[in-house]
């Protein structure tokens, strides 16, 4: 049976329109999966204007570098529209539009690097070194694109930071709101979520007994939360 991939590439006149609704990898398992040398290939095959709807949770974040570079890199105008979510390293990837658009309803998310790992205390500390390292990079394309502190933008990594789309304009991750007109942007509400700090919110309320000890990392406090309810 063959599986349907989730993203194409339509052209009108002298503009072609690619659509990238999948998880981002470097290497296709499914047939479903954004990979750079499935989109190199297609990306390269002509010259022009493009625009690249997004709507992905994510993936690869080396593979999301690629594409990343290769979008930068293309000698045409990319506008980046996000209808759905641009999260995690898709994120990315929106960075290297030359103006990024995201709906009234769509979200972006931020957060820190993640890597299964194994083996004695030496292999976790280059595990440690080598995500902090990514991380690094990523902030890189952050910066580049909405000259926010690098420090603030660790803190936002660091909360899991989901953004709605005036929020996502308010601090320069994308330039306009789809659709809007005039100053009707202007109207919405700019909106941040951090899955730490709702998580605190909800602890705060628990009876001194039952609260987590300070520094208890976020994936400890759910679990926590979970076993409490």
């Amino acid at each position: 049976m063959k599986i349907k991939k989730f993203w194409n590439w339509i052209k009108n006149d002298d503009e072609r329109t690619l659509f990238l609704n999948g998880v981002i990898s470097d290497e296709t398992w499914y047939g479903d999966e954004i990979t750079p040398k499935l989109f190199k290939d297609e990306l390269n095959s002509e010259s022009g204007d493009i625009v690249v709807w997004i709507n992905s949770p994510g993936g690869d974040c080396i593979a999301a570098s690629q594409i990343y570079n290769m979008l930068m890199d293309y000698k045409g105008n990319v506008t980046v529209k996000i209808d759905g979510i641009a999260a995690s390293a898709a994120s990315v990837i929106a960075m290297a539009g030359t103006e990024v658009q995201i709906s009234p309803t769509g979200l972006m998310m931020i957060h820190n690097p993640l890597t299964i790992a194994f083996g004695d205390a030496s292999e976790m500390e280059k595990a440690k070194a080598m995500l902090s390292e990514v991380k690094e990079s990523i902030i890189n394309a952050y910066e580049l694109k909405t000259s926010i502190p690098r420090n603030e933008l660790s803190h936002l990594m660091d909360e899991e930071t989901w953004f709605n789309a005036r929020k996502a304009v308010d601090l320069g991750f994308a330039d306009k709101i789809m659709f809007a007109q005039g100053d009707e942007d202007k109207n919405l509400e700019g909106l941040a979520f951090s899955n730490m700090v709702a998580v605190n919110s909800i602890l705060s309320k628990l009876p001194k007994k039952e609260k987590p000890p300070a520094g208890t990392s976020y994936k400890e406090l759910s679990t926590r939360l979970n076993l409490i309810k």
